[in-house]
């Protein structure tokens, strides 16, 4: 029986397809939804390890099914990958920076995949607004003036750099991928 559980969410078959067949060799139970509705009754019914959704889905939106998940508490712990090829579409619902989730623009290449879980997995991590923790800014505000930080609070602060490390990581191949291009010609 695998171990993780993964609902992939997107009305493309070849995608949904092609993120299973990216997944590294392992125990993945691989759960797939071809819209926003099946997607979202597939999360509350399977408590999944981690949630791949597309932006752009028949029935129920990415964006409404990513508004079900942030009103649900135990929902908004699970990883989330947002996916699209209309990044600017994401943004006009929710601005930069993707502070609980990560986004990866399709098409992706499988390193780009793994980056985005990983970083999904790290900002999942992270303590919520309005939750039982303070937001991040009073925490800075709080260590530039010289009082004590606990160590939940070092801990969000180093799962945000750890989030931001592995943006930088993923800029940087795509910048090396444009100098290839660029060089070919």
């Amino acid at each position: 029986m695998a171990s993780n559980k993964i609902v992939v969410i997107d009305d493309s078959r070849v995608i949904r397809m092609r993120v299973k067949e990216m997944l590294p060799p392992g125990n993945f139970d691989v759960l797939e939804a071809k819209d926003g509705l099946e997607g979202l009754n597939l999360i509350r019914q399977e408590r999944p390890n981690l949630i791949m959704l597309d932006f752009l889905l028949p029935k129920l939106s990415g964006w409404e099914v990513y508004q079900q998940i942030q009103q649900n508490a135990e929902l908004q712990k699970i990883p989330l990958v947002l996916m699209s090829g209309r990044k600017e579409e994401v943004v006009e619902k929710i601005p930069e920076p993707f502070e609980y989730f990560e986004f990866i623009p399709k098409p992706f290449e499988q390193k780009d995949l793994i980056g985005a879980i990983k970083a999904a997995m790290v900002k999942s991590k992270l303590p919520r607004q309005g939750g039982a923790t303070a937001p991040v800014a009073p925490q800075v505000a709080a260590t530039a003036t010289g009082t004590s930080t606990s160590s939940s609070e070092l801990q969000a602060l180093n799962g945000k750099i750890a989030a931001m490390q592995a943006d930088i990581e993923r800029l940087k191949q795509q910048m090396a991928q444009v100098m290839a291009v660029l060089a070919r010609k």
